[in-house]
């Protein structure tokens, strides 16, 4: 059994390369993007902090976690406000609660927001580890 877990392991290594710089075929773009591995993936989930937030932290953006306060600059929802409910790191999309479409039996549905339409207006400062990484720079 280790022998083909190591096998596996092999084969879909080659699929994703870390040290891939850039190209600018778009095609070779998307395929760095969608083929990334999760702890990759979780740096395209990176915001703006608002101008408050970034002169306070002195960074320009952050990882997005459940409960942080979002306003969406672009799209229909522009200028709504409101806070993550769920992070989908395999679509890297954001959803947030009461940006909502009515599907054809009267159900609501969350939409699925691309975290660059985003920029977070409070922090989640729950976990211990967050403060001390905010307050690091």
């Amino acid at each position: 059994m280790p022998r083909l877990q190591a096998l596996w392991f092999k084969i879909n290594m080659k699929q994703f390369s870390k040290s891939w710089g850039s190209s600018k075929k778009p095609r070779k773009q998307r395929k760095f993007r969608l083929g990334a591995p999760l702890h990759v993936k979780q740096k395209f989930v990176h915001t703006h902090l608002s101008k408050e937030l970034r002169k306070k932290y002195s960074k320009r953006s952050i990882g997005l976690r459940k409960g942080d306060k979002i306003k969406v600059m672009h799209g229909k929802f522009k200028k709504h406000e409101g806070k993550v409910e769920m992070i989908d790191l395999k679509k890297t999309r954001v959803f947030v609660s009461g940006v909502e479409t009515a599907k054809k039996d009267g159900t609501k549905k969350l939409l699925a927001l691309n975290p660059s339409n985003l920029m977070v207006v409070e922090l989640n400062l729950d976990d211990k580890f967050r403060q001390k990484s905010m307050e690091r720079k």
